[in-house]
């Protein structure tokens, strides 16, 4: 297994470089560059001083030449600086992947955590009341888009009722609060976007565990275990579960870069200062650092999530080995 891992890792660093030059040539082929946005409010400015800016930024350079140049800042950790107010990509990126992280870690584990038992429940009961009205539950669910439900829940929670704050992170007077009334004014405007977030992750794992359940307990091994008198919980979560936890093991390999991509719409509806936010405003301003920096820490953690999901297998199901 270790040497499993490290060979892995090792295909990582040329599957990132693929990554990042293809990046590289796509936001750089995209009309404009970061110092138009500089210069177009000021009708003074003429063509010299647009040429001025582009040779103090290196965006004069050919293109290989930039991305060599930004290659070598990323071997040292390091992103460069923004081209919106000059302050470091990766003070940016620390400042606001924290609540960020937060939001998301907060939806997966109501996610997991209701999904899984739910999925299984409408398996080991399918037909029953509970399957058809989980599965209509479900199917409103996908069928609510997230900016919808979060403006519905907005209206109703924040507008209508007034018991819920609807947009930022944290309140206006929240530096003149005491820790415990800090932890509460954070819990309170969590709320909402966590429950956005939440509803729609939740529809789609429930479902796919209860196929994946529906599949394995139709085995024939499962139907010996029950002909050898094992208890039926001891058959569902003992001998099927396991077996039917790969494609729900798959989907949380793949929700890691979800972290920062899945965020983007939820962040700018609730206007909470998070990295999928900072994205947007990039992309909008043609930030080149801020915008790699997003893509180079979202294709990592794809990589990494499949590699996490490639040795859970291993512990989900014995059958599975890597030489």
């Amino acid at each position: 297994m270790l040497s499993y891992i490290i060979r892995r890792l090792t295909h990582i660093i040329p599957i990132l470089l693929g990554i990042t030059i293809i990046s590289f040539i796509v936001i750089h082929l995209a009309p404009g560059k970061p110092t138009d946005l500089m210069v177009q409010l000021n009708p003074k400015v003429d063509f010299e001083a647009r040429e001025k800016l582009n040779q103090i930024y290196g965006l004069d350079k050919p293109l290989h030449i930039q991305y060599i140049s930004w290659l070598k800042k990323l071997a040292r950790f390091d992103f460069g600086r923004s081209f919106i107010d000059n302050r470091p990509v990766m003070e940016k990126i620390l400042e606001r992947l924290p609540i960020t992280i937060l939001i998301n870690v907060l939806a997966m584990t109501i996610i997991f955590l209701f999904a899984i038992p739910i999925g299984i429940k409408s398996a080991v009961k399918r037909g029953s009341i509970f399957d058809k009205t989980t599965t209509v539950f479900v199917f409103l669910g996908f069928a609510a888009p997230s900016f919808w439900l979060g403006l519905l829940l907005m209206f109703f929670f924040g507008v209508r009722l007034g018991i819920l704050p609807v947009s930022g992170i944290v309140s206006l007077d929240f530096e003149n609060y005491a820790l415990l009334d800090k932890v509460v004014d954070i819990l309170r405007h969590l709320i909402l976007p966590v429950t956005v977030a939440s509803v729609g992750g939740l529809a789609g794992v429930s479902r796919y565990m209860r196929q994946s359940m529906l599949n394995v307990i139709s085995q024939d091994y499962i139907r010996t275990a029950r002909a050898k008198g094992l208890p039926e919980r001891a058959v569902i979560y003992k001998h099927a579960l396991r077996n039917a936890l790969l494609p729900i093991i798959t989907i949380l390999g793949l929700s890691i870069p979800g972290l920062i991509s899945g965020s983007v719409i939820l962040e700018t509806i609730f206007s909470i200062p998070g990295i999928g936010r900072l994205m947007v405003e990039s992309v909008f301003a043609r930030d080149y650092n801020v915008i790699m920096a997003g893509l180079v820490i979202s294709a990592l953690l794809t990589l990494l999530g499949n590699l996490m999901a490639d040795i859970a297998y291993v512990y989900a199901d014995p059958r599975i080995r890597y030489r």
